[in-house]
Formats: C-alpha cells, sequence, structure tokens
C-alpha cells in the first residue's frame, strides 16, 4: 500500500503537467489544449470539466439529454449512474479544472490502495505489479476507473477468502459487489455468469453426481441484477432522457481513430476512403463487434466446462478475466485505461511474466504513443514513426490478449496452497491469504 500510494503521487504530478497556470474564463487550464498531447499529460477528467455541465454542478441525468448528432447536454454523461455521480462528487467545490483534477484524485485515490490490499492478501509479492506497476501511473487519473476495479477486486475476495461463509453467501455479496461495477463501467457484469456457473457445479463431487446448487446460482444472478436495478431505477424514473442518454451515446460512437481499436487499424484500411465507405465500415463493425464479443464469451464459458469436467474445479476467475480479454479484442473502443482491468488478473492468476512484460510495453506504446501521434498530426509534422508505435501498441496488446483467454482458464491462482484440484475444499474456492 505504500508502493500503491507513491505511485498514485507519480500518477498525479504525471496528470498535473496539465493543470498548471492561469485558466480562461470557463475555468480551462490555458496549457491544456498547448501540451495535453506533445506532454502526453492528457486525462478524461481535465477534459471533461467543460462539455458535460461539470463545470455548472449540474446533478447528472435527471435533467439532460442527447441530440440526434450524439452532443450530450443538460448534465448528461457517458458513463453509467455512479460514475457520473463521482463525477459531479469531484467537482464539488472546484471552479476550475485544475481543482477538478485535485479532487477527483483524491476521491478516486483510496479505491486504489483498497484494490492493492486486496491483491496483496490474496497475492502477495504479486500484487505489486497494480501498486508500483506503469499503468497506474499512466491512468490512476486519466478516468473513472479505479472505483470499478476495485468492486471487479472485491468480488474475488469476498468469494475466495471469508471461507466461514458459505459459497453461497459469498457469492451473492460477490454479486453485488459486481453489480455495483456494472453501475460504474458495465464490464464487471460479465463475470457474473462464470461466477454463477461456479456456484452452481461447485458442490459437486463428480461428474456422476447429479447435485446442483441450482438456487445459489439463481440467486447470484439474481442479486446482480436486483442491484443493478435498484441503482438505475430512480435516475431513470426521475430523468429518463438523461439517464438514457448515456447508453444512446455508446450506441453512437464510432470506431476512429481515437478508439485505439483493430477495428480502426485492422479493417478500416481495407475500405476507400469515402464517405459511403466509411458508412459501411461503421455498419460492418456494429455487427461483427458484439457477435464476436458474445462468441469469445462462449468459448470462455466452454473452455472453462471442459476445465471443470478434467478438474471438478470450475476456473471461474480465469472464465471471467478471458470473458474480459475477449471483450477488450473485439470491442470497438479499447482506451489506454482499460489496462487497468486487466491488471488484477495478472496479479492473480499465474501466466508468464515475460508475456505480461510485453503486454505493458505493448500498453506504453499505446498510452504515451497516441497522443505523440495525434501531436504530429495537428502539428503538420510527419507521424511515420508515431504511428509505427501506435501499431505495435494495438496488435501488440492484440496478441497478447489471445493469448491471455487461454493461459488464464488453464492458470492456477497466486497465493494459493499447492493441493489437489480436486478435493472439496479447493472446489469450494477456499484460498489462505498471503501474510
Amino acid at each position: 500500500m505504500l508502493a500503491c500510494a507513491v505511485t498514485l503521487l507519480l500518477a498525479y504530478a504525471n496528470k498535473a503537467r496539465c493543470a498548471v497556470g492561469a485558466v480562461d474564463g470557463d475555468g480551462r487550464s490555458l496549457i491544456f489544449d498547448t501540451i495535453k498531447d506533445s506532454n502526453a499529460c492528457y486525462s478524461d477528467i481535465q477534459f471533461l470539466w467543460l462539455g458535460r455541465d461539470i463545470n455548472e454542478h449540474v446533478f447528472p441525468y435527471v435533467s439532460g439529454g442527447i441530440t440526434p448528432d450524439g452532443t450530450l447536454t443538460g448534465g448528461a454523461v457517458e458513463y453509467p449512474v455512479l460514475s457520473g455521480l463521482l463525477m459531479w462528487l469531484g467537482a464539488l467545490g472546484a471552479d476550475d479544472d485544475v481543482a477538478f483534477l485535485l479532487h477527483s484524485a483524491l476521491l478516486l485515490a483510496p479505491f486504489a490502495l483498497l484494490t492493492a490490499w486486496l491483491l496483496g492478501r490474496m497475492a502477495g509479492g504479486a500484487a505489486l505489479l497494480w501498486a508500483a506497476g506503469p499503468p497506474l501511473v499512466l491512468y490512476a487519473f486519466h478516468n473513472w476507473e479505479l472505483p470499478v476495479v476495485c468492486t471487479a477486486v472485491a468480488a474475488v475476495y469476498v468469494v475466495l477468502v471469508p471461507t466461514r461463509y458459505s459459497l453461497r453467501a459469498r457469492a451473492i455479496a460477490a454479486a453485488v459487489l459486481l453489480g455495483i461495477g456494472f453501475c460504474l463501467k458495465l464490464y464487471p457484469g460479465i463475470f457474473v455468469l462464470p461466477l454463477a456457473v461456479y456456484v452452481l457445479v461447485a458442490d459437486r463431487d463428480s461428474a456422476a453426481d447429479k447435485r446442483y446448487d441450482v438456487r445459489g446460482a439463481l440467486a447470484v444472478v439474481g442479486a446482480a441484477i436486483g442491484t443493478v436495478v435498484a441503482i438505475n431505477l430512480p435516475f431513470a424514473l426521475v430523468g429518463y432522457e438523461g439517464w438514457r442518454a448515456s447508453i444512446t451515446f455508446q450506441q453512437l460512437r464510432q470506431a476512429d481513430i481515437t478508439t485505439n481499436s483493430i477495428w480502426y487499424w485492422g479493417l478500416r484500411p481495407l475500405f476507400d476512403p469515402s464517405l459511403e465507405a466509411e458508412a459501411a465500415f461503421q455498419d460492418v463493425v456494429s455487427i461483427a463487434s458484439p457477435l464476436l464479443i458474445l462468441a469469445a464469451f462462449a468459448l470462455a464459458l466452454w473452455l472453462g466446462w471442459r476445465r471443470y469436467a478434467g478438474t471438478g474445479v470450475f476456473p471461474w476467475i480465469g472464465v471471467s478475466g478471458a470473458m474480459l480479454c475477449g471483450f477488450l479484442l473485439f470491442h470497438k473502443v479499447h482506451s489506454p485505461q482499460y489496462t487497468l482491468w486487466l491488471i488484477p488478473f495478472l496479479v492473480l492468476l499465474e501466466v508468464p511474466w515475460s508475456a505480461i512484460a510485453g503486454y505493458l510495453m505493448a500498453d506504453a506504446a499505446i498510452g504515451i504513443g497516441v497522443f505523440r501521434y495525434f501531436y504530429a498530426l495537428g502539428a503538420g509534422h510527419s507521424a511515420e514513426l508515431e504511428e509505427n508505435i501506435v501499431q505495435f501498441g494495438v496488435w501488440g496488446r492484440a496478441v497478447l490478449l489471445i493469448f491471455f483467454f487461454f493461459a488464464f482458464i488453464r492458470a492456477a491462482q497466486r497465493g494459493s496452497h499447492r493441493v489437489p484440484e480436486t478435493v472439496t475444499d479447493q472446489r469450494r474456492g477456499a484460498l489462505v491469504p498471503v501474510s
């Protein structure tokens, strides 16, 4: 946690380079637009001080909406409701983007520290990959990712560690946490299904055993759904248009040069530059992306089930990580800060450190190189070198996501006792915290 605290200070100093000096009448740092790309200190937090009525301290969603061209109005933001609340809270008492960045950092930092503690308890020294790794420096205060990562990690902790409680009770509590995570940034919601399957089969002694905990599995799914409904319903009732605007915004977002996806860099060059070809490209992505994501989810669950058939243990953490890899690989948007979503799985599961190092290199090529690329394009300079760096990052990440997809499902958990996988305690998820 001490290492994490130091890393967070470095992370704030990195982003604060864009938040110094004079501000204009709207509270925007004059230096921001000048150096955000050249110095790679851009953050969504500082950028979104303007354009979402955050600077006006408008409570999110309840009076907002979205125009036909995709412009958010009246306090609507593009994120799920709990992230919108965090944005609003971070702006309280702030009159400019400098204060907004600082307040947001103070609000987000405890989630990073708690995540470090939880990972340290589960995986020991490997948790330094989270606490002191380059991704936390680059992305801790790039966007509002730290709370959602914390909920996902806490869900794993609740299932694995407090084994004095029944598995069903632990899994239901974890499902509530995953539901909260869904209301922050959606992705933890995909982990509910592998958790439900884990509960369904955990008490079976053999493949011939006909006992399935159907009630437990349904309770896990119900707890997650109930949490999401309870959190979203007040916003939907009070301001449906503003609440719905966040969903519409994401549906309208296109795979373009800002999305860092394989779609833009791999598929777009196959179409000509015309407006008609651009529309056709976007149509292909809008169909192919969700279909491939769903196919990746199904493949991960099938491979996990095969693993269960051979070992008696359904690897729900590995399957969850594989599903996340599929999402990151095929989604039309792959923002740099999404690396924070993946890091806990690299900590919790025994995958090769060489592959992790390779992923961090590819990630840095995106996290730094893409802003230098934008700067070169905007300044009219030759951007060939910067484009090659970005391409290395995009395709390096893609190759390693495919590797992790399969490696996660077969990987053992770091920090667990080396006991036969077929014994009952291992099947039920017992894991002794690392002291």
